[in-house]
């Protein structure tokens, strides 16, 4: 009897943490977004900007989940291609609600400003460890992702860590069942600074947040589509207290589900979540 009462005391304890975590996530992202209009600094650039994630997760034997990403991210007012990147990862399931995973990325950078000898074109290589919590509370999914990035950024010297915590909520339609409204709000944290003195890597602090406002299709129990307005705000250690740039993102994310014993429906998965 004690332990069904300590198990219920756990798990109210968690809800409400996770609930406020939630709501201080999304309240931040908020703020943060009328802050980056009311100070902005005089060197502030925008731009709008097409990101189109697609992710396949696969059940494996044993719990383990394998995942793949293919993100492009189509920028300058839509016009080109500046960014893509390539994830994979392998994950285990630890609970029905909890995954751990470990992951790799490749992240491409193109038509990127550059001084001879330098190119415009450069990359990155990542390697992450993620932890992914999920609950739903009445209707609402809700999704926890943690995030420890180690970033070796061509033309800065030394590993970079970033930290980023995400924190979504979905909620279902009652009058349309396969579709859900949805927000969710990420900050990114660098640990530390590289590339001093050049200045040409990371600086530790806020480095960016992003926050995402739209809806989610779920055409079958695998396969559903995210589409929305999200907002990136990205910080530099030349402007400090100002975010440089301002970019004004639709989201167009297609993801296919395999058969993971945690799956929600409406873009809520033990697996990484593509697109961030």
């Amino acid at each position: 009897m004690q332990s069904a009462h300590t198990a219920q005391w756990t798990d109210r304890m968690g809800r409400l943490i996770a609930i406020s975590a939630l709501i201080w996530s999304l309240a931040g992202g908020a703020v943060n977004s009328v802050q980056a209009f009311t100070e902005l600094g005089p060197n502030t650039k925008s731009d709008f900007r097409l990101w189109a994630p697609m992710y396949l997760t696969v059940s494996l034997p044993s719990k383990f989940i394998a995942y793949m990403e293919v993100n492009p991210r189509i920028g300058d007012d839509v016009t080109t291609i500046d960014q893509l990147l390539l994830r994979p990862a392998l994950g285990y399931q630890l609970t029905d609600n909890l995954s751990i995973w470990q992951g790799y990325a490749w992240v491409g950078y193109f038509n990127q400003p550059h001084i001879s000898p330098q190119t415009p074109f450069f990359e990155e290589n990542r390697i992450y460890q993620q932890v992914n919590y999920k609950h739903k509370f009445s209707h609402v999914k809700f999704l926890s992702r943690t995030r420890l990035e180690e970033r070796w950024i061509e033309h800065a010297d030394g590993t970079a860590v970033r930290f980023r915590q995400m924190l979504r909520a979905d909620f279902p339609i009652p009058q349309a069942p396969d579709w859900a409204f949805v927000v969710y709000d990420e900050i990114f944290i660098n640990v530390n600074t590289v590339g001093v003195p050049t200045g040409k890597g990371p600086g530790a602090g806020i480095d960016q947040n992003r926050f995402f406002l739209g809806i989610n299709k779920s055409f079958n129990q695998y396969f559903n589509v995210d589409m929305g307005y999200q907002n990136q705000m990205l910080n530099s250690r030349n402007l400090p207290g100002n975010a440089n740039l301002i970019n004004h993102i639709f989201l167009l994310q297609f993801g296919r589900d395999g058969e993971v014993s945690c799956r929600c429906r409406g873009g809520v998965t033990g697996a990484p979540a593509a697109g961030r």
